[in-house]
């Protein structure tokens, strides 16, 4: 039998960063997400032996360990080795040794969530074979546990609790890690005309994202009043971005991702840098109305809101800078276990 699972990446519309710590333990704080044709996928297949093969098909990366309660953290393939860990202090021994083996749609450091992404596949896939009792805000909240507190990787709450429920949510998130995931019935024909005129742009770049991540965190450690006025900006953006779906005004979107983008390059530097401006730039030279760098910044994914047919200006202005344009869907369901 081979216990399979896959989750999908998300894109980030509105109020990125207030769902980082300690912002949003303090003043709450406000997302909204959409996920995408993307995936994380993870397959185990138990062994007669008693190994751990963990290997990672997209990072041609692979690892055998002996099965002991607690593998080694020694920066290889940490999330898996993180959820294994995990699962075993929770829950007991793994019922056998056994391969695992993961690949994600998008290169890591891309802005669309591929870590925690690859993490929430990777517990669905032990969900499936152990059997575990794991709803869908146990799942979110444990990857998180994992990554951020047990294997010290710093980020937000978002891409846990995306890639688990799937779909178009505004999320809220509290002190003592609350976390309220409210998904929103768009109308089709709104999610459809949001999906033709909003282009999704590789930079060909990747980044760190913890250390700008951590450099936002200290700003409101530091009562850095910019920074913080701007996240609070951002949070307002998520509630205006959620009207506006709910509502049909698409052609409002663009206004509403631009204003988010002038904010937040003020809640931390290497948000954006000289070469990034100049692609957002010569999108809205070209027609785009607005649009955001995807995740915490500094490389990944942009996406360009086009109104009509401005997205074939906004392509032919783009295609020197060196990066590609990917197609995607908007996906409803998060996390999908099943065996073979």
């Amino acid at each position: 039998m081979i216990y399979r699972s896959k989750a999908p990446l998300r894109i980030g519309l509105a109020g990125g960063g207030t769902d980082v710590s300690p912002y949003c333990d303090i003043y709450g704080g406000a997302i909204l997400n959409a996920t995408i044709s993307l995936y994380a996928y993870a397959s185990i297949e138990p062994l007669d032996e008693p190994v751990v093969i963990l290997e990672a098909m997209d990072r041609s990366e692979r690892v055998e360990l002996e099965l002991t309660p607690s593998l080694p953290l020694d920066g290889r393939l940490e999330l898996a080795k993180g959820v294994y860990n995990r699962i075993v202090a929770d829950y007991g021994a793994v019922p056998s040794g056994f391969k695992l083996t993961t690949s994600v749609d998008a290169p890591a450091g891309s802005g669309l969530g591929s870590s925690s992404t690859l993490m929430v596949a990777i517990l669905g896939a032990f969900r499936e074979w152990m059997n575990l009792p794991l709803g869908e805000y146990d799942i979110a909240h444990m990857s998180y546990e994992i990554e951020r507190e047990e294997l010290k990787m710093a980020g937000g709450k978002q891409d846990q609790y995306a890639a688990t429920f799937g779909g178009v949510n505004f999320m809220e998130f509290y002190g003592n890690n609350s976390v309220i995931v409210n998904p929103l019935r768009i109308k089709h024909k709104y999610l459809h005309e949001l999906e033709n005129n909003l282009l999704l742009y590789f930079t060909a770049t990747s980044r760190l994202s913890s250390t700008i991540i951590e450099a936002q965190s200290k700003n409101v450690v530091d009562k850095n009043e910019k920074s913080i006025e701007a996240m609070h900006q951002l949070k307002e953006q998520a509630r205006m971005m959620k009207e506006a779906l709910l509502k049909g005004k698409v052609d409002d979107i663009g206004a509403i991702l631009d204003y988010g983008f002038r904010f937040k390059k003020q809640m931390a530097q290497g948000i954006s840098n000289p070469a990034m401006d100049e692609l957002y730039d010569t999108a809205l030279r070209a027609g785009a109305t607005g649009g955001k760098i995807s995740g915490a910044g500094g490389g990944g994914f942009m996406m360009f809101y086009c109104p009509g047919t401005t997205h074939y200006k906004v392509r032919a202005a783009l295609a020197t800078f060196g990066g590609d344009f990917h197609r995607y869907q908007f996906t409803e369901q998060g996390l999908s276990t099943w065996s073979v």
